[in-house]
């Protein structure tokens, strides 16, 4: 089993502060953000600051090339059926499968955690399915008010209105 970092083993509020801290500063002055560190009482080296930095800092990037190229994506294809939503908690889903797996090896991560990441994504998609099935309801009704209100204009036969309705499932 891999050697936990000393990064890892930090409380919350040091581990906040370091990330802060690395993001201020560039991801660099690791010699300096050691002495930072033994100042509050964090007994850490600089080369550890640093590989914990460099890991932190590709994680950063992929946040934000994902976040850009999202944001590409709904500009040039918006996404009235939440069509990008659904794919990103699949995604999600897969992304959570691995860590389910590693953690089984590795026995570092706290299951309960993943298990009401789980619980809320269900949660989500149900919701997301919920609103879609809304969403189509809503869309059918207003195409039966429109197609009953069109009445018999440019020839249209009650015939012709009744096979609109049933190929777009208006009922």
């Amino acid at each position: 089993m891999p050697q936990v970092s000393e990064v890892q083993r930090l409380n919350t509020d040091d581990k906040d502060w370091l990330d802060k801290e690395l993001v201020a500063r560039g991801f660099s002055g690791y010699d300096e953000l050691e002495n930072l560190c033994h100042k509050r009482g964090i007994d850490i080296s600089s080369s550890s600051l640093h590989r914990y930095g460099q890991t932190f800092r590709e994680r950063l990037d992929q946040v934000k090339m994902i976040t850009e190229q999202a944001r590409a994506v709904v500009a040039e294809a918006p996404d009235d059926e939440g069509a990008i939503n659904e794919a990103l908690m699949r995604l999600v889903q897969e992304k959570l499968f691995t860590v389910i797996r590693d953690a089984q090896i590795s026995g570092d991560i706290p299951l309960d955690k993943i298990a009401k990441a789980i619980a809320d994504l269900g949660r989500a998609s149900v919701s997301q399915k919920r609103l879609a099935a809304e969403a189509r309801k809503q869309l059918l009704q207003e195409q039966r008010q429109k197609l009953d209100a069109l009445g018999d204009k440019g020839g249209v036969t009650e015939d012709t209105k009744q096979a609109i309705r049933e190929a777009l499932g208006i009922e």
